[in-house]
């Protein structure tokens, strides 16, 4: 299973009048968070980009137990608990605050898509091989 964190200090604008952070905000506190998880594996969405894959979302659920606040240090847990085997890669977050209270759930699905026919693929071998070591 590869786990990763990422820390993210909640700005005055991600906040709504209540001081809370907008549920919308969740979406790139996610994406931030799996791009380092990609990033410290040694890849990045830019070069999967440039092996001809592109990876939209194609499912989103977040689950709001407790608010995050304005100026709250928000620690990002990221996993991915299984190795793709197929177009699909599934990610889980868990958002803490400062005091380790879970806050947020979130998990997200993507597919691996050739770039020039947006037709389904599997993942890039390169980030295949580096995922594999997390696996065994």
């Amino acid at each position: 299973m590869l786990t990763s964190q990422t820390t993210i200090r909640v700005r005055y604008s991600e906040t709504d009048q209540m001081n809370v952070v907008y549920h919308g905000n969740y979406a790139q506190y996610f994406e931030v968070a799996r791009a380092e998880a990609i990033r410290e594996m040694g890849m990045t969405y830019k070069d999967m980009e440039a092996m001809g894959i592109v990876m939209p979302i194609v499912e989103l659920h977040t689950k709001f137990l407790r608010p995050a606040l304005y100026d709250d240090l928000l620690t990002i847990k990221t996993q991915l608990r299984e190795l793709p085997t197929d177009h699909r890669i599934e990610f889980h977050h868990e958002v803490l605050n400062e005091s380790g209270k879970l806050l947020t759930i979130g998990r997200i699905v993507l597919y691996f898509l050739d770039a020039k026919t947006m037709a389904r693929t599997t993942m890039p071998a390169a980030l295949a091989q580096q995922l594999e070591s997390y696996f065994k």
